[in-house]
């Protein structure tokens, strides 16, 4: 592979590390926040979820600079948030302050979520799009184990401030990913799209593609500007919410709503208040919890060596019992009171995470919408996915408490059998499709 192609592609997906440390880096520091200022179980909850809310909005108007500064210029500032996020939570003073400031970071996981797989995937070459698009998931599941273990480190040694170290530590690769991200050159479907410029495309590809002759580049260019000359004809008459593109919106819809009704969100915020639940101490919570990132992190490795392989409908199927297995199990342990198994239950859900929904719901995403709705497309499936991530880890504090949490199991696993019957009738094989001739594929050309 091309050595620029991938050092780009890493960069960018460099994103996704970010995302999964901000996301889950508050499962070592919720319960020491919710002692310290007071709080109830709903305050506990919003302010667990402040992020997962600025990513909702992050997600919502990332789209605009995306399309309207480039996604390259969007990465760099989506560093920023991060930065400035990190070091904002760890001096907090009070739950207020602290909730704007996993605000700011949320921003940025919602805005990367658009702008990172859509880089990726627009300067990827089609039979390589699975593995280098999926390298943001990777860099996710990898941040996440990073945020588990040091979590149990800082809270080995961190003293009574841990939770302030745990937070702040982010600062640094968020420093790091900001600088990479200056060098990072424009994407050449963006540069024909919206800046109509054919010689800077031209180059880009020259250095995505070395080996390519200039007869194979100029073809490239003049496919890519045929398909957003058909794009802007049908965009002029045609907004985004037509019947039209019904088919990439419904797949991106619910490849993202499944995506969170599975329950992931939540195990992942709360996973040492989980295994708390079944006698573990806390020490061994946290620890138990750095096996959620190993396993994420080893079938991830196996989800993006098959994505390109099986293709993302298999491996959606591969998930989908993976998730009604486990979370069967989990939901039977807890209503039995066998709690020995549920570690294992919670193991197995992950891996079934990571090599089904996990490896494709950002890849699926990118690929399936035109060039000049891509960006658009791509902030529909990211709110969705975060609005409902928002909503469940504001409530699920609630939730365990007010149910048994067997039953909030057996709906996570009841979600899942829905999830298979979606795959079955609705979702269409994309592997290997150049994004040129993803309309045709879909039925979708006008």
């Amino acid at each position: 592979m091309n050595q620029k192609l991938l050092v780009w592609s890493v960069t960018a997906s460099l994103a996704g590390f970010l995302f999964g440390f901000d996301t889950v880096v508050i499962s070592g520091a919720e319960k020491t926040i919710q002692q310290l200022w007071g709080l109830g179980d709903f305050q506990h909850g919003l302010a667990m979820s402040a992020a997962l809310w600025g990513t909702v909005l992050g997600s919502l108007i990332g789209a605009w600079p995306t399309d309207r500064f480039g996604r390259t210029k969007t990465l760099l500032w989506i560093g920023v948030l991060y930065l400035s996020s990190a070091i904002w939570s760890a001096l907090a003073t009070d739950v207020y302050s602290f909730m704007i400031a996993r605000f700011i970071g949320g921003l940025g996981v919602g805005i990367s979520t658009i702008a990172a797989p859509l880089y990726i995937s627009e300067i990827s070459p089609p039979q390589r799009r699975g593995r280098l698009a999926g390298m943001f998931q990777f860099n996710i599941v990898f941040g996440i184990l990073i945020a588990f273990a040091s979590n149990y480190i800082v809270g080995k040694i961190g003293g009574d401030n841990a939770w302030r170290w745990m937070l702040g530590i982010e600062a640094i690769p968020a420093l790091i990913y900001t600088v990479m991200c200056i060098s990072l050159p424009a994407s050449p479907r963006w540069l024909i799209a919206k800046r109509r410029d054919q010689a800077g495309a031209e180059t880009v590809l020259r250095q995505i593609t070395p080996e390519a002759s200039d007869s194979e580049i100029k073809q490239s260019v003049d496919e890519i500007v045929a398909a957003s000359h058909s794009d802007q004809t049908s965009a002029s008459a045609e907004p985004f919410w037509t019947p039209r593109l019904k088919t990439p919106i419904l797949i991106a819809f619910l490849v993202a709503f499944f995506n969170q009704l599975s329950g992931i969100n939540a195990v992942l915020y709360f996973a040492p208040r989980i295994f708390e639940m079944t006698g573990l101490g806390q020490q061994a919570a946290l620890l138990q919890s750095i096996g959620i990132g190993v396993t994420n992190l080893v079938f991830t490795f196996v989800g993006l060596w098959l994505i390109d392989r099986l293709g993302r409908r298999t491996l959606l199927y591969i998930g989908s019992a993976g998730y009604i297995l486990s979370l069967g199990l989990c939901s039977y342990a807890f209503f039995t009171e066998t709690f020995s198994i549920v570690p294992a239950c919670i193991f197995a859900f992950i891996a079934a995470h990571a090599v089904g929904q996990g490896a494709v719901i950002w890849v699926l995403i990118s690929e399936i919408f035109p060039n000049q709705h891509r960006a658009a497309g791509q902030s529909l499936g990211s709110f969705t996915h975060w609005i409902f991530a928002a909503l469940l880890t504001t409530f699920f504090p609630k939730m365990v408490t007010a149910f048994d949490p067997g039953y909030v199991f057996l709906f996570f696993c009841v979600m899942m059998v829905f999830q298979a019957v979606w795959v079955a009738t609705m979702v269409p094989e994309t592997k290997g499709v150049p994004l040129e001739e993803m309309e045709a594929k879909l039925g979708i050309r006008s």
